[in-house]
């Protein structure tokens, strides 16, 4: 298609559309520069540092994002802890912006544009909840505090957490993967989790944020031949179940032709008490699980 022109106009009509050639280019001219300044906008916090503005974020963290990241954003059963400096897809507040506006890729983590997250947020709602995150932001030491390599040899040796636990696509399938949850959830978090693994799991679906996942529940069946089995639940609905026993065989059952069914509340995963576990090994095993997570 050949550039608008005014040839084959005369006199005043020719005027007239020269006119308006120049409104048509200033309107495109301006049009570039508001899309381009949208753009530029994008990768700024206009609310850096501004307390106001953090606690309105607050608010729309807790409205659209703490089912998934916990209300402290601490971390949940579905989403990580976003108060490390350190996070897997990026660290920059453009980037945050980007990962909320627009999802990330791969993972669960939806868009907020197209009404994904929550009830759906504005892009100065998101920069605010950006705001709310630098200031609940940790800053973490470089490196975690034991030892990595023998946490290393204690997950896949004496406290038997790869019985039960995959790394890296090596390990148990009784329990969560493990690859990506040092860089998720806090020391804290990782710490209680093994000292005490059934509190979020009895008390998560009760809490209003269901931060542990359901698919963990526990289950004890005897079936119609006498045979006793324990595991975890991986489908379930009115009629049937489907477990995955604690010597990883997969069942599956029809819940009238048991002889008993008992749905727990309870991790099957044992409590690592100080006598199990001291404290320099538990320290040890973090470690080892925020360096891979790091990866």
């Amino acid at each position: 298609m050949p550039p608008w022109n005014c040839r084959g106009f005369n006199g005043f009509t020719r005027s007239v559309c020269k006119r308006a050639l120049v409104m048509l280019s200033s309107t495109a001219t301006l049009l570039f520069f508001v899309s381009t300044g949208s753009i530029e906008a994008q990768e700024k916090n206009p609310f850096a540092g501004d307390a106001k503005a953090a606690k309105l974020g607050e608010y729309q963290f807790r409205l659209n994002c703490a089912f998934c990241h916990g209300l402290g954003a601490r971390g949940g059963g579905r989403g990580p802890d976003l108060t490390k400096a350190q996070k897997r897809h990026g660290n920059s507040d453009a980037e945050i912006f980007h990962n909320i506006h627009d999802g990330i890729s791969g993972t669960a983590m939806p868009a907020a544009t197209n009404g994904g997250i929550g009830v759906g947020m504005s892009d100065e709602e998101i920069w605010q909840v950006v705001t709310y995150l630098r200031s609940a932001q940790v800053m973490a030491p470089a490196q975690p505090a034991g030892n990595a390599e023998h946490g290393k040899e204690l997950f896949n040796g004496g406290a038997g957490c790869s019985t039960c636990h995959m790394i890296q696509g090596k390990g148990g399938r009784l329990g969560p993967d493990l690859t990506t949850v040092g860089a998720s959830r806090s020391t804290e978090y990782l710490a209680e989790s093994l000292r005490n693994p059934s509190r979020r799991l009895a008390q998560g679906i009760f809490e209003a944020m269901k931060e542990f996942p359901k698919e963990y529940e526990s289950v004890s069946v005897v079936t119609a031949e006498g045979t006793k089995l324990s595991g975890v639940i991986l489908n379930e609905d009115q009629f049937t179940v489907q477990m995955l026993d604690t010597h990883e065989q997969l069942h599956l059952f029809e819940k009238d032709k048991l002889r008993s069914f008992e749905k727990r509340r309870e991790s099957a995963m044992s409590a690592y008490d100080q006598k199990t576990l001291s404290d320099k090994d538990l320290q040890d095993l973090i470690a080892y699980l925020q360096s891979v997570g790091a990866q």
